[in-house]
């Protein structure tokens, strides 16, 4: 990231539909103890797009959109580029994203984007 602290790349664009997110279920799942990435290869070389998710069971509204904000901006500051054109990712967070420093976030979230263990 340059020192005006603006990522650099593009950005990844938004799933919004309900068909997109139960369309990306069909993919990939990557486990993890803060939040799951599932990813569908749309097998297209168009800009990567990605949807938040939080399940009611980790909480509030509050809660939930804590953890929405939090990934958002983990993705949007350090993880877009690990996105593969072409690929859909939904994120389903969970709530031990709220208790980690965001730096060891960024990390996590890089590397499930990645597929590395």
């Amino acid at each position: 990231m340059p020192a005006t602290g603006k990522p650099v790349g593009a950005h990844p664009k938004r799933l919004l539909k309900r068909a997109e997110f139960l369309a990306v279920r069909r993919g990939e799942k990557r486990r993890g103890r803060l939040f799951l990435v599932e990813v569908l290869d749309r097998s297209d070389a168009a800009a990567p797009r990605v949807g938040y998710t939080v399940t009611k069971k980790v909480g509030n509204a509050v809660v939930r959109n804590r953890i929405r904000r939090r990934l958002r901006e983990a993705v949007r500051t350090h993880a877009a580029g690990d996105m593969k054109p072409g690929n859909d990712y939904v994120i389903v967070g969970r709530e031990d994203v709220l208790a980690i420093p965001f730096g060891q976030l960024k990390a996590e979230l890089s590397r499930r984007l990645r597929g590395t263990r």
